[in-house]
């Protein structure tokens, strides 16, 4: 359960950073997940007034806010026809609509959770995070980086020419993932392969190799672990299915 003192609608993102510098203050999000933690919050801080709900097309990029939510990214056209449709096939298990109608992208992202499609979606792409003091940061790097205090304002994602495509497996329907992997071939054959689910947060495989070889090379570089949904020899195996028919579909 979770238990708030003081709720404040920050008027800048300059306030909601002085606010979340004390250990107790929490940014708030659509709040679905933070909800489901035990914990006590001091300021609970709303950026929803400060136009981050927005998914904003430029010919360079896709800059999309932080207070954005699963459902926009899902049906944006634009986004939707550059992914190929991996957008929508990541979102689409995440619960149901009415829950992606209130998740959110920064959410998502800051959260680095081991079972975010979000997260495993963008990494297969060019994709930067703007943070407040931070500055731009590589998704790949960012993902990597300890939790702070700093506010996370949008993900910037570079068009490219490439296709995508997105797969997962899960234990029943609206589940949490078991594996979920998004592929990415860019113009010149070269391949790019983002694993979540593992249980661990989603990382970033380049392979090299002949294509014939990237399943078995992906297996090997990805480490995998063991909880309730799958052991990591199942995952592992399921490292090289999802990778093989990521190809197979990126190849047609």
């Amino acid at each position: 359960m979770m238990t708030i003192r003081e709720y404040k609608k920050a008027e800048s993102l300059e306030e909601a950073y002085q606010l979340n510098q004390k250990k107790a203050n929490r940014i708030i999000g659509g709040m679905l997940w933070l909800k489901m933690e035990k914990i006590n919050v001091g300021t609970a801080i709303d950026l929803s007034g400060l136009g981050l709900d927005t998914i904003e097309e430029t010919e360079q990029e896709f800059r999309i806010g932080a207070m954005a939510t699963l459902r926009m990214l899902e049906q944006h056209p634009g986004f939707d026809a550059y992914t190929n449709g991996a957008a929508r096939e990541a979102v689409r298990h995440i619960v149901g609509v009415q829950f992606r109608n209130l998740a959110t992208v920064g959410g998502s992202v800051y959260g680095r959770f081991g079972f975010s499609d979000v997260l495993t979606l963008l990494l297969a792409m060019q994709t930067d995070v703007e943070l407040y003091k931070g500055g731009i940061v590589p998704l790949a790097e960012f993902v990597k980086m300890p939790y702070d205090r700093d506010i996370l304002v949008r993900v910037i994602v570079h068009k490219e020419q490439a296709a995508f495509c997105y797969r997962s497996v899960r234990p029943t329907k609206t589940d949490f993932p078991a594996l979920t992997c998004c592929a990415a071939r860019t113009e010149d054959g070269q391949y790019r392969f983002a694993v979540g689910a593992r249980p661990m947060p989603a990382v970033l495989v380049c392979p090299t190799c002949p294509v014939q070889d990237m399943p078995a090379a992906v297996q090997q570089a990805v480490t995998t672990g063991s909880n309730i949904r799958g052991s990591a020899a199942y995952r592992r195996h399921l490292t090289g299915v999802l990778v093989r028919r990521c190809i197979e579909q990126l190849e047609q």
